[in-house]
């Protein structure tokens, strides 16, 4: 990835007075940044959850209509684990013990992806340069085009219409082919620098990858035979890689949020400023999506502030609202998901143009 590209670092007004204003509510609340007692409860009861269904469906002999339900139930577990306690835990935020952060981080790994790629794909590339082609590789989604300064072809003009189906294999795709896609060239993307690699991660890939694959397919094949594997992975696979997708882009790619072209490797403004106009939040109000999506409807706050926990999330929310209100830059919110969604269907058909 580039490191050439560089924000405004003399005119920082907005953020200074914005940390300043985190600073202030975590000092007078007494609160830590890190994660509670909410999330430690929460990550109990997801991992529980895990358990008790890779249970009954390895090894209960269940009806198949039953099993198709817990499987849906399986998938949206997968994504909310990697939402809730992986997400948090790999941004160092679950906890104020880096070494529980570590650990609970290699969730990612238990569920087939690799958290040392994360790592360098989402916490640098995409934290960094949100939106911007080239550098943010979370956008460049093959058979896909979303950022203008993407080149146009021919099937992009279905786009809107084939793009459930992408997201619904995102998952299955990640951990099956895009993981050695990423070992074996050693970059994240294809125009991306090479990185470093670790020979302890490579190690680690190799055998968190045949974890995965021995709980996922072999036993299942050993104990409920290949199709019932085949099928149950699927239905899994496309909730969890449809939950994963749609989240991430309901947060970046619809109506309001900017994708900009960067001339002279430089960007205008300050590295916040960017955040606050390359993001956007959706159904703030819901409390049951902020617990399953770990506050990651508040996309806003957590670009902002990416080293704190999801919990602190709707307080902040009304802080960086006011600065913002205050230095007069446009924040970026939708009421519903549903709103949302209809927003980032729109950017798609107009990209397909």
């Amino acid at each position: 990835m580039s490191q050439s590209v560089k924000f405004d670092n003399v005119n920082t007004l907005f953020s200074k007075a914005l940390k300043q204003k985190i600073n202030n509510y975590f000092n007078n609340s007494l609160k830590q940044k890190t994660g509670n007692r909410r999330i430690f409860l929460k990550a109990t009861i997801l991992l529980a959850t895990f358990i008790l269904l890779y249970i009954l469906l390895v090894f209960v002999p269940l009806h198949w209509s039953i099993a198709v339900v817990l499987c849906l139930i399986f998938g949206a577990n997968l994504a909310a684990i990697g939402f809730n306690i992986m997400h948090d835990a790999g941004h160092n935020s679950f906890s104020d013990n880096k070494r529980l952060n570590t650990v609970l981080s290699y969730t990612l790994n238990l569920l087939g992806g690799n958290i040392y790629f994360w790592k360098l794909k989402h916490n640098i590339a995409h934290h960094t340069y949100t939106n911007i082609d080239g550098e943010d590789h979370d956008i460049e989604i093959k058979f896909m085009r979303i950022h203008h300064d993407q080149k146009l072809k021919k099937h992009h003009r279905y786009q809107r219409f084939y793009f459930p189906l992408l997201y619904g294999i995102s998952y299955l795709a990640w951990i099956f082919y895009q993981d050695y896609e990423k070992y074996f060239r050693g970059r994240l993307g294809n125009q991306a620098e090479r990185f470093h690699f670790p020979v302890r991660e490579r190690v680690i890939f190799w055998l968190s990858k045949i974890v995965h694959f021995s709980l996922f397919v072999v036993l299942p094949i050993i104990f409920v035979g290949w199709l019932p594997t085949l099928f149950g992975l699927l239905i899994a696979g496309v909730v969890c890689g449809m939950s994963l997708a749609t989240v991430f882009q309901l947060a970046h790619v619809v109506s309001g949020t900017e994708f900009k072209t960067v001339e002279g490797a430089r960007v205008e403004e300050e590295w916040m400023i960017h955040q606050i106009q390359s993001t956007a939040n959706f159904a703030t109000r819901s409390k049951v999506l902020t617990w399953l999506l770990g506050g990651l409807n508040f996309q806003v706050e957590h670009h902002l502030f990416p080293k704190i926990s999801h919990v602190h999330y709707p307080a902040l929310n009304r802080i960086v609202k006011q600065t913002c209100k205050e230095y007069k830059l446009q924040y970026n919110e939708f009421r519903t998901f549903w709103a949302a969604f209809r927003s980032h269907i729109g950017v798609i058909h107009a990209m397909s143009k």
